[in-house]
């Protein structure tokens, strides 16, 4: 067996290179580092997982060879333990010719693919750890060789300036848009508020002309959602004005968030925000913020056989709230979990969450169907 890479390999190596820095945007660096990596090492399935902030647990785990369908059956993305766990602590290439035979071998969750050889490598940004590259089952039924380490090493190099140029390249976008921002943050307030009033101004006025009962009902609706789309505006008026660079936005990571829900869903759900999202929350209290409203979807998904749902996420008077309603079965009554039973599961987690954090947790069948959900924490 060859101990260096050859010509061929080589080759394959400047083509991985060049693929995985020819993109500036940050999600799709990390897709296509992975999909071309699994390639350069013949490796059946791969993974790039990112660490969080603390360097001691992934926080992000991108795969190739499972498929979606496998992925949801499997449930939650691992954290970091075991043989993965091993790089996290040394960040230096391991590759074993057989899972299972390591002592730290943490074995696999339910309707896991078997997996045989392995071969991780660390990927560096700046000198610190990002992520790990992780292989499994070298194609043929063989073992990953030294080369193969080599490639996946020379890769990780080539990846994590890819990494940084995409970082950077957003942060030059963020302060590129600053101006925009004020710009349009003007406009909205100087010329859609307005017209929005004049609007209902109008339609007050012209109710006493009204004298059907049906009539009056829908323009008194209309009035009320057009005070609910001021709202709306004037809290994307107030992230516009306040927005952070660099930072991250709850505000876009939310949309983004309930827009992967609709896969679960069938649907795209309905959005609302009011008060400072952005600049009101630190990252601790918006992972929190997001972990419940993932939860509160997910349970929509399963459960509620839903055509319709509102997620609204307020802030005001230090308090941060998360109200989400669905048209489904409606919901039975839970009981409060036991003391010292730890979180628990579904809406048990959500209720632990809040008080926790010395919150409140509401779940009330709605009238004449569905769901509501109220969530509510103190902001520090």
């Amino acid at each position: 067996m060859d101990h260096m890479a050859g010509p061929r390999q080589l080759r394959r190596l400047l083509d991985s290179v060049l693929t995985v820095g020819s993109d500036l945007d940050l999600h799709t660096v990390l897709n296509t580092i992975i999909a071309t990596a699994v390639e350069l090492v013949d490796a059946q399935y791969g993974a790039l997982g990112v660490l969080d902030e603390t360097g001691t647990r992934l926080s992000d785990f991108i795969t190739v060879g499972v498929d979606e369908a496998d992925r949801q059956r499997i449930g939650h993305l691992p954290e970091g333990h075991g043989i993965l766990g091993l790089l996290i602590v040394t960040p230096e290439p391991i590759r074993l010719p057989d899972l299972s035979e390591h002592p730290a071998s943490f074995g696999f969750p339910p309707h896991h693919p078997p997996m045989t050889s392995f071969l991780g490598v660390p990927i560096a940004v700046r000198g610190k750890v990002f992520g790990n590259l992780y292989f499994c089952d070298k194609r043929g039924g063989d073992v990953f060789t030294d080369v193969d380490q080599e490639l996946a090493v020379g890769l990780a190099s080539a990846a994590g300036i890819s990494i940084e140029n995409a970082r950077l390249h957003a942060r030059v976008a963020d302060l590129a848009t600053l101006e925009d921002r004020e710009r349009i943050a003007r406009d909205l307030h100087d010329t859609v508020i307005q017209r929005l009033f004049a609007v209902g101004l109008s339609l007050q006025a012209t109710l006493r002309f009204v004298a059907d009962t049906t009539a009056v009902t829908r323009i008194t609706a209309a009035i009320d959602d057009l005070d609910t789309t001021v709202r709306d505006v004037r809290s994307a008026i107030f992230e516009l004005h306040t927005a952070r660079v660099p930072g991250r936005s709850v505000r876009q990571e939310l949309v983004q968030l309930v827009s992967e829900s609709a896969r679960g869903l069938g649907f795209d759900p309905l959005l609302r925000f009011n008060g400072p999202i952005d600049s009101a929350l630190d990252d601790a209290v918006a992972d929190e913020l997001f972990a419940v409203t993932r939860e509160a979807l997910t349970n929509v998904a399963k459960h509620a056989n839903a055509r319709a749902v509102e997620v609204s996420i307020e802030v005001r008077n230090r308090w941060l709230s998360v109200q989400v309603t669905d048209d489904g079965i409606g919901c039975e009554p839970e009981p409060e979990p036991e003391s010292g039973s730890g979180s628990g599961r579904g809406v048990s987690n959500l209720r632990a969450r809040a008080l926790r954090m010395g919150g409140t947790f509401e779940i009330n069948r709605s009238n004449p169907s569905g769901t509501e959900l109220y969530w509510k924490v103190p902001l520090s």
